[in-house]
């Protein structure tokens, strides 16, 4: 995100104060609906941080697998309930 600047308004939300984040920042923040984030005000800034869990890439989940811990083969050798005829 270095580099990326945007200008904004703040609007109001209730007794608070909204501001919405560009498409295209969130993206590079790595920001989706739903993410946690933290709030802090630093040098007169106010600072957005994430701190939920982070939504892992395909590679990154396959990376993690592991067949003892997760059974292995999953598939039934033979047809099972409504399968049988």
């Amino acid at each position: 995100m270095t580099g990326r600047k945007t200008t904004s308004f703040l609007q109001k939300w209730g007794n608070s104060l909204a501001v919405r984040i560009p498409a295209a920042l969130a993206r590079n923040a790595h920001f989706n609906l739903g993410s946690q984030v933290e709030l802090s005000v630093e040098n007169e800034s106010i600072v957005v941080k994430p701190t939920g869990k982070k939504n892992l890439t395909l590679q990154e989940r396959l990376n993690q697998f592991d067949p003892v811990k997760h059974g292995g083969e999953v598939m039934a050798s033979e047809r099972i309930g409504l399968e049988k005829f």
